[in-house]
C-alpha cells in the first residue's frame, strides 16, 4: 500500500503492539474474526495466465488450491497438486472395509474457533445434504443435535470411572505453575521442555492426565508449544474433563474433509498429480533474493522436471507428521523403516532438508525428525462385531455406540497405564457404508518405551492381539479375550513423527510461510513459523496456507490472528475456577459481593448452591482476612523492593 496508508501485514501479530483506533488506521483489530473479514479482493494483475505448484495435497496443500480460486481469483486449471502418495489427504486418512478392517492414523477434536477451517469449510458443498449446504452446515447440524461429552474420560484400576475425574487436582503451587507459564513472553522459552517448567506433583496431576492424552504431549516436549495450546484453549479449559468443549465430524476425517473438499476442487478445475514427489527445488538468486525456478520430480516414470515459469507460485509442505508410518495387524508387527539417524532415503522430510541445506531461512528440520524415539507413537483401529468388548464401551458411552450419536464423547485415558493407553469411539458409523451391527475404535498410547501392565512388552513390540489383550485388561474384561478375539479386526499404524512438531525448538528453526528473500516460495503445514497459533491441528494448516496464497499474490486482506477469547474476563473468571478444581478462587467471593447487583453479574461463576448466606459471608471475611495479611506482605515485600532499587539508582548515580 501507498501514500499514508499503513503498511499492511497479511499474518497480523495481534500480541506485538498495543493496538487502537487512528485516522490513518483502516483495518480492524488484527485478532477480529467476523463478517467483516469476508470480503473477496479484486483480482491481481495477471492472475488468469499465472499458474501455482502446490507440492502436498494434504489439508494445507488443498487449502492453498482453494484460496487460489476463492480469494485470489486464479483459474482453478492454473493450479497443479503434486502428492506422493497414490491418494490425497495426507495424514487425514480413512480407509478400510469391515471384512479387512477399517484404518483410521488418528482423528480429529475440533473446536469452534478453528476460524480459518470453519471459513473455508462454509464455502465447501456438503458432503450429504442437498445441493446449497455447505461442511459447516452438515457440521454444525451433527453437533448442535448431539452434544459431546464423556461420562467415563479417565479410568484406572481394571475398569473403574476414576472420581471426579474432571476436578484438576492441581495445589495452589501447581496452579501457580501454570498461571506463571501464561505470563511468560514466548521468547523465554527457547529449547525448553515441559518437564524443565513443571513440577513432579504436576506432571502426576488429573490435568496433565487430561491435558496431555487429549493433545498428545509428552513431559519431552516444548513448553513453548505447551503455552501457545493454554492460550488458544483458554476459553474450553473448564469443559476438558468431560470434553464437553469439543466437536466432533459425524464420520472420520477423510470422508467429513477431504472428499467434499478434492470433490470441491477437481470440479474448479484443479490438477492433481499422484504418486510424484518432488525432491529439490532450483532457484535463482539475486543477492538476497530467491525465485523458485524449477522442480525436481520422481514417479512411476522416473525422475523429472517442472519448471516454473516467471509469475509461477510455488506452495510446499515442510515435512510430515505420518511420513513413513510402519503399519501392523491382528498378527504382524509393524516394522519402522529407519529407528535411528533421522528420516529414510526417499522420505518426504528431504525437500525440506535439503532447502535447509541452502539457507538458515528455510529453518533446521533436524531438530524435529532427529530423534524418532521422542516424536513416535502407535494406533490401532478395531473394527469390531458384538463382543464383550464392545458391551464394556457401551457401559462407558453416553449413549448407544451404533445409534449415531455422541458414544464416548472422546477418549478414554488410562492413568496407571504404562503405555498411557487411551481408547475411543467416535459417532457411528464412522465410515459410510459401515454395517450397523459393527463398531469401529480407536486407541493410541503416548510412551512407546514402556513394557505393558498386562503384556510385558512395549507397544511397538506388540501385535495387534497383544494389544487387544492389553486394553482388555485395563477395562477389567481380561478374562473375556477368547470370547473378544475372534469378533475384533486390528489394523495397526506404527508413526515415528507423529508428534515432531511438538519437539523442543528456537526462533529460526522453523522457516517463515514466505521465508525471507523468496519471490515465489510459501511453505506451509505443521512445521512452519505463526504468530501465536499451536500447531497439530487442521486449523494451522489451513491459516498457513491461506498466508501463503495472501502474501504470495499480495493481497489486501488479512489472515487474523487467535480469536481473542483468552482475553474475554469470562473466559479468565472460569478458566480460573476451573483450574481451582471447580471452587471458588481466591477473592472470588469478593468479586460476588462487588458485581452481583450490577450488570455484570452474569460474567461471574455462581458460587456453589450448598452455601448458605451465613457460610458465604464467612469465607468472605476468610478472605479477606487473608487477603489483608497477605497483602500486607506483599505491599512489605515491595517496599523492600523499591529501597533495593533507589539504593542501585544512587550507586550508578555516584558511579
Amino acid at each position: 500500500m501507498t501514500g499514508s496508508s499503513p503498511r499492511f501485514e497479511h499474518a497480523p501479530d495481534a500480541t506485538r503492539r498495543y493496538w487502537h483506533n487512528t485516522p490513518l488506521n483502516t483495518l480492524p483489530p488484527p485478532d477480529m474474526v467476523g463478517n467483516y473479514q469476508r470480503f473477496k479482493p479484486l483480482p491481481t494483475e495477471g492472475i488468469q495466465s499465472r499458474k501455482a505448484w502446490i507440492v502436498g495435497g494434504g489439508i494445507a496443500g488443498m487449502a492453498a488450491a482453494f484460496y487460489l480460486i476463492r480469494d485470489g481469483h486464479m483459474p482453478g486449471a492454473n493450479i497443479t497438486i503434486i502428492e506422493g502418495a497414490g491418494i490425497e489427504g495426507g495424514s487425514l486418512d480413512g480407509a478400510g472395509n469391515p471384512e479387512d478392517g477399517y484404518i483410521v492414523r488418528g482423528g480429529r477434536e475440533m473446536n469452534w474457533n478453528y476460524d480459518n477451517l470453519w471459513d473455508m469449510f462454509q464455502d465447501v458443498p456438503a458432503l450429504e445434504l442437498p445441493e446449497g449446504f455447505s461442511v459447516l452446515d452438515e457440521y454444525r447440524l451433527a453437533n448442535d443435535a448431539d452434544p459431546n461429552w464423556s461420562k467415563s474420560r479417565l479410568m484406572h484400576k481394571q475398569g473403574q470411572v476414576l472420581p471426579d475425574f474432571t476436578r484438576f487436582g492441581l495445589s495452589r503451587k501447581q496452579q501457580w505453575e501454570v498461571v506463571s507459564l501464561l505470563l511468560k513472553r514466548k521468547d523465554q522459552l527457547d529449547d525448553l521442555t515441559i518437564a524443565d517448567h513443571f513440577s513432579e506433583g504436576f506432571l502426576a496431576s488429573n490435568f496433565w492426565f487430561l491435558f496431555r492424552s487429549m493433545f498428545a504431549f509428552e513431559n519431552w516436549h516444548s513448553l513453548l508449544e505447551m503455552k501457545l495450546y493454554m492460550h488458544r484453549f483458554l476459553d474450553a479449559i473448564d469443559g476438558f474433563g468431560d470434553m464437553s468443549a469439543l466437536v466432533f465430524p459425524k464420520f472420520n476425517q477423510y470422508d467429513t474433509f477431504v472428499t467434499p473438499l478434492i470433490k470441491l476442487l477437481r470440479e474448479k478445475g484443479v490438477q492433481v498429480r499422484l504418486g510424484t514427489q518432488v525432491l529439490d527445488m532450483d532457484f535463482e538468486v539475486d543477492n538476497e533474493q530467491r525465485t523458485v525456478t524449477g522442480l525436481h520430480t520422481r514417479g512411476d516414470d522416473g525422475e523429472g522436471r517442472i519448471a516454473v515459469a516467471p509469475g509461477d507460485l510455488v506452495i510446499a509442505l515442510t515435512g510430515s507428521m505420518t511420513e513413513d508410518t510402519a503399519y501392523g495387524d491382528m498378527d504382524t508387527v509393524p516394522v519402522l523403516k529407519k529407528r535411528h539417524g533421522g528420516p529414510a532415503e526417499g522420505s518426504s522430510w528431504g525437500l525440506w532438508r535439503n532447502l535447509a541445506v541452502r539457507s538458515p531461512v528455510f529453518g533446521n528440520p533436524d531438530k524435529f525428525c532427529g530423534d524418532i524415539d521422542r516424536s513416535m507413537w502407535e494406533s490401532a483401529t478395531l473394527t469390531c462385531k458384538p463382543s464383550p468388548l464392545v458391551d464394556k464401551l457401551r457401559e462407558l458411552s453416553v449413549n448407544e455406540p451404533t445409534s449415531g450419536r455422541t458414544a464416548t464423547g472422546g477418549i478414554i485415558t488410562f492413568t496407571d497405564s504404562n503405555w498411557v493407553l487411551s481408547i475411543t469411539i467416535n459417532r457411528q458409523p464412522h465410515f459410510p457404508g459401515q454395517p450397523k451391527d459393527t463398531v469401529v475404535m480407536w486407541v493410541y498410547a503416548l510412551l512407546m518405551d514402556q513394557p505393558g501392565n498386562f503384556v510385558k512388552k512395549t507397544m511397538p513390540e506388540c501385535t495387534g492381539r497383544e494389544i487387544v489383550a492389553e486394553l482388555c485388561h485395563h477395562l477389567g474384561i481380561a478374562d473375556q479375550l477368547d470370547a473378544i478375539l475372534p469378533h475384533t479386526k486390528v489394523r495397526l499404524a506404527l508413526m515415528p513423527y507423529i508428534t515432531a512438531q511438538f519437539m523442543p525448538r528456537a526462533a529460526g528453526d522453523r522457516p517463515q510461510v514466505v521465508p525471507a528473500g523468496c519471490t515465489n516460495l510459501a511453505l506451509v503445514g505443521q512445521f512452519v513459523e505463526t504468530a501465536n497459533d499451536v500447531v497439530f491441528t487442521m486449523e494451522s494448516s489451513v491459516r498457513t496456507a491461506r498466508i501463503a496464497v495472501y502474501s504470495l499474490l499480495d493481497l489486501p486482506k488479512q489472515v487474523p490472528d487467535l480469536s481473542p477469547t483468552q482475553y474475554d474476563i469470562r473466559n479468565l473468571l472460569k478458566g480460573a475456577r476451573a483450574l481451582n478444581n471447580g471452587e471458588p478462587f481466591i477473592g472470588e467471593r469478593l468479586l460476588h459481593k462487588f458485581l452481583g447487583d450490577t450488570y455484570f453479574a452474569h460474567i461471574l461463576p455462581p458460587l456453589p448452591s450448598n452455601e448458605g448466606e451465613a457460610t458465604r459471608r464467612e469465607r468472605l471475611e476468610a478472605e479477606l482476612a487473608g487477603l489483608k495479611d497477605k497483602g500486607g506482605a506483599v505491599l512489605q515485600g515491595f517496599a523492600q523492593w523499591l529501597d533495593r532499587f533507589a539504593g542501585q539508582l544512587r550507586k550508578r548515580g555516584d558511579d
